[in-house]
């Protein structure tokens, strides 16, 4: 697994945090008959509303780019943005590049938050569309859905208590 650091995001990541959306859009697109241009513009878009809605509802967040290590060298692989409040974090994204993805250092990512979070008690929650295929990671994290899901978004939490359980389960299996 490589290993990462976590950086604030700065102006110059401009250009990343433009691929890495476009990346979770992708297969989307790639039912439109639309141009390239139209695509690309559609992708500046609605990444920048992203961007302006969860500053605009999280104006505390945290959002930092991902590096990993490959090859001896430090390259951006993904993004992270979370809201830390009193009783939870909650994971508003993340996202990795293609070329980084299952290779354990989303749920090496997401390890650090809940390490973070079980230190002063609080939970970490996430919202996952359905037929995400993160979702798999999520689950086998120990996060759990809650409630009902809301549309295609199934809330998810994970709990320090809930996960000390489950260990405790697993050894006894």
């Amino acid at each position: 697994m490589p290993t990462h650091r976590l950086r604030p995001v700065t102006a110059g990541d401009a250009d990343l945090l433009l691929r890495l959306y476009a990346s979770t859009r992708a297969d989307e697109l790639a039912l439109t008959t639309w141009p390239e241009a139209q695509r690309q513009a559609f992708v500046r878009q609605q990444c920048a509303a992203q961007a302006a809605h969860y500053q605009a509802h999280w104006p505390d967040a945290r959002h930092v780019v991902i590096e990993a290590d490959r090859d001896g060298a430090c390259q951006p692989a993904g993004r992270l943005w979370w809201y830390p409040r009193a009783d939870v974090l909650h994971v508003l994204d993340i996202t990795l590049l293609p070329a980084w993805r299952g290779q354990g250092l989303g749920a090496d990512c997401l390890r650090q938050l809940m390490a973070e979070a079980a230190g002063t008690g609080r939970a970490v929650t996430i919202y996952v569309e359905a037929g995400n295929p993160a979702r798999r990671l999520y689950d086998r994290l120990g996060f759990a859905p809650v409630g009902q899901p809301e549309g295609i978004h199934q809330r998810m939490a994970w709990r320090p208590a809930v996960a000390e359980t489950l260990e405790i389960c697993n050894e006894q299996a």
